[in-house]
């Protein structure tokens, strides 16, 4: 579990989850804020975040592969694009959600949602 350091920035709380060393480019790392699996995934050099659950089966993403912005679901082939979580392909048709990152020198921030 990655759980680290808080930021706090203007209204949200940002929660250190990794380092940038520890997602190197094209791939996923799957890490927990306050107990939400996220998928942190590296797109060239530019970090994403997405809930770590496909929403076509309750499946971890992070298992599957990042092709450019495509992250695919490896249970069913389920598409989704990393930055906005819309669905790219079947069989899911509902998006899935994404978490706002933020970098601190070499340390990758997640938004936290404090609802």
């Amino acid at each position: 579990m990655a759980e680290g350091t808080e930021h706090e920035a203007t209204s949200k709380r940002f929660v250190r989850v990794a380092s940038r060393a520890e997602v190197p480019r094209g791939t996923i790392k799957s890490v927990y804020v306050d107990g939400e699996p996220i998928a942190v995934c590296n797109l060239d050099g530019t970090f994403y975040a997405v809930h770590d659950e496909c929403t076509h089966e309750c499946f971890p993403l992070s298992e599957g592969r990042l092709e450019g912005e495509v992250l695919e679901c490896m249970l069913h082939g389920a598409q989704f694009d990393v930055r906005t979580g819309q669905v790219l392909g079947p069989p899911a048709y509902e998006a899935v959600k994404t978490y706002e990152v933020r970098l601190d020198g070499e340390d990758i921030l997640i938004a936290a949602d404090d609802e």
